[in-house]
């Protein structure tokens, strides 16, 4: 990390405990304000193993709840995230455990840059909890919600175009290609045709304004608006290109027996991650040229969930966001360089 944004972390972190001193909140109510129920907790303490000597990546820092219990457990974690206020909230609520935690401000995908200048190369595991928290799906302000009005922003972090820039810039393809690759949109050409067209009049500037143009005529009980605003979400945030950027960047870390966990939420996702461990997971390849199967020189890993893990009935009852949730697990094999890099 470097001096200057260690400092602002530092900063940030005595500014908000500042804030609770000084004004009637508490740690609890501001616990409160920034709520976000990790995913599969539990599923994922017993997949990693957290114990002391340990070096854990939490590259999804968001409201903190998987780095508190990771650190409960004694490991030391590095937890990433590009969005601000996590940091803020996280910093409060893991600053007890002093320097077993430290925060890093940036995309999971630039998490390698950072901790090498942590001075760490190696890992023993990796968590990426992909998607929208909690905290800003509830915060209008952040406008990654259609039922609540706020700025059609959608950034995760501080900088970069904002789903308004997006919407109101993009040619017509273009928006149906997001619509369709990223949402799974049936209806991409024509959303983008109504887009285009009603923005010619006026540009969109606020959340509700684009929900109604795209619930017009609206059937069934899903909102039109859903996987619209999940695609320009990911769009905005280049999800997809940090997710498939991080994933052998991130491989490489991993210690002999480290291991990596990832939780998605949509099947783009699912799919980039069942195929990466897949691909470096094979013990052999095959191809109908070749008079046998051969060695897969890509391997590095232990597949340890063959099949998605989700959540169980108790957790969706009472947590509904991990519905859609899907865990995969692979393990780094002991001695196995790869042959290449993934």
């Amino acid at each position: 990390m470097s001096r200057f944004r260690f400092l602002s972390l530092f900063n940030r972190f005595h500014r908000a405990h500042h804030d609770l001193e000084t004004s009637s909140a508490s740690p609890s109510s501001m616990k409160t304000s920034f709520h976000h129920e990790p995913v599969m907790a539990g599923e994922i303490i017993d997949f990693l193993r957290p114990s002391g000597g340990m070096t854990i990546l939490d590259g999804t820092l968001g409201g903190g709840g998987h780095s508190h219990r990771l650190l409960s457990a004694g490991a030391r974690v590095i937890g990433s995230d590009r969005d601000p206020e996590a940091l803020d909230h996280a910093l409060v609520r893991l600053g007890a455990y002093g320097p077993q935690f430290t925060a890093v401000e940036g995309n999971f995908a630039e998490a390698p840059g950072a901790l090498a200048r942590l001075g760490i190369t190696e890992l023993d595991g990796v968590l990426l909890d992909l998607g929208v928290s909690s905290h800003q799906l509830d915060t209008p302000e952040r406008g990654f919600s259609f039922q609540r009005e706020g700025p059609l922003d959608m950034r995760m972090g501080r900088s970069g175009r904002t789903a308004a820039d997006l919407v109101n810039t993009a040619p017509p393809g273009e928006l149906a290609r997001i619509f369709r690759e990223y949402g799974d949109e049936p209806r991409a050409v024509q959303f983008a045709a109504r887009i285009v067209s009603a923005r010619e009049k006026r540009p969109f500037s606020t959340t509700t304004e684009l929900a109604a143009l795209i619930a017009a005529g609206r059937q069934g009980p899903r909102h039109p608006a859903t996987r619209v605003f999940q695609a320009l979400r990911i769009a905005v945030n280049d999800e997809i290109v940090s997710l498939e950027k991080a994933l052998p960047a991130l491989a490489l870390l991993l210690r002999p027996g480290g291991r990596i966990a990832v939780i998605t939420f949509h099947s783009l996702e699912d799919r980039i991650v069942k195929h990466f461990f897949r691909r470096h997971s094979l013990a052999e390849i095959d191809d109908p040229t070749w008079p046998a199967p051969r060695p897969n020189p890509e391997r590095i890993f232990d597949l340890l969930t063959p099949r998605s893990v989700t959540a169980s009935l108790e957790e969706v009852i009472s947590n509904p966001r991990s519905r859609s949730a899907r865990l995969r697990v692979a393990e780094r094999r002991a001695g196995d360089s790869g042959g290449q890099r993934p």
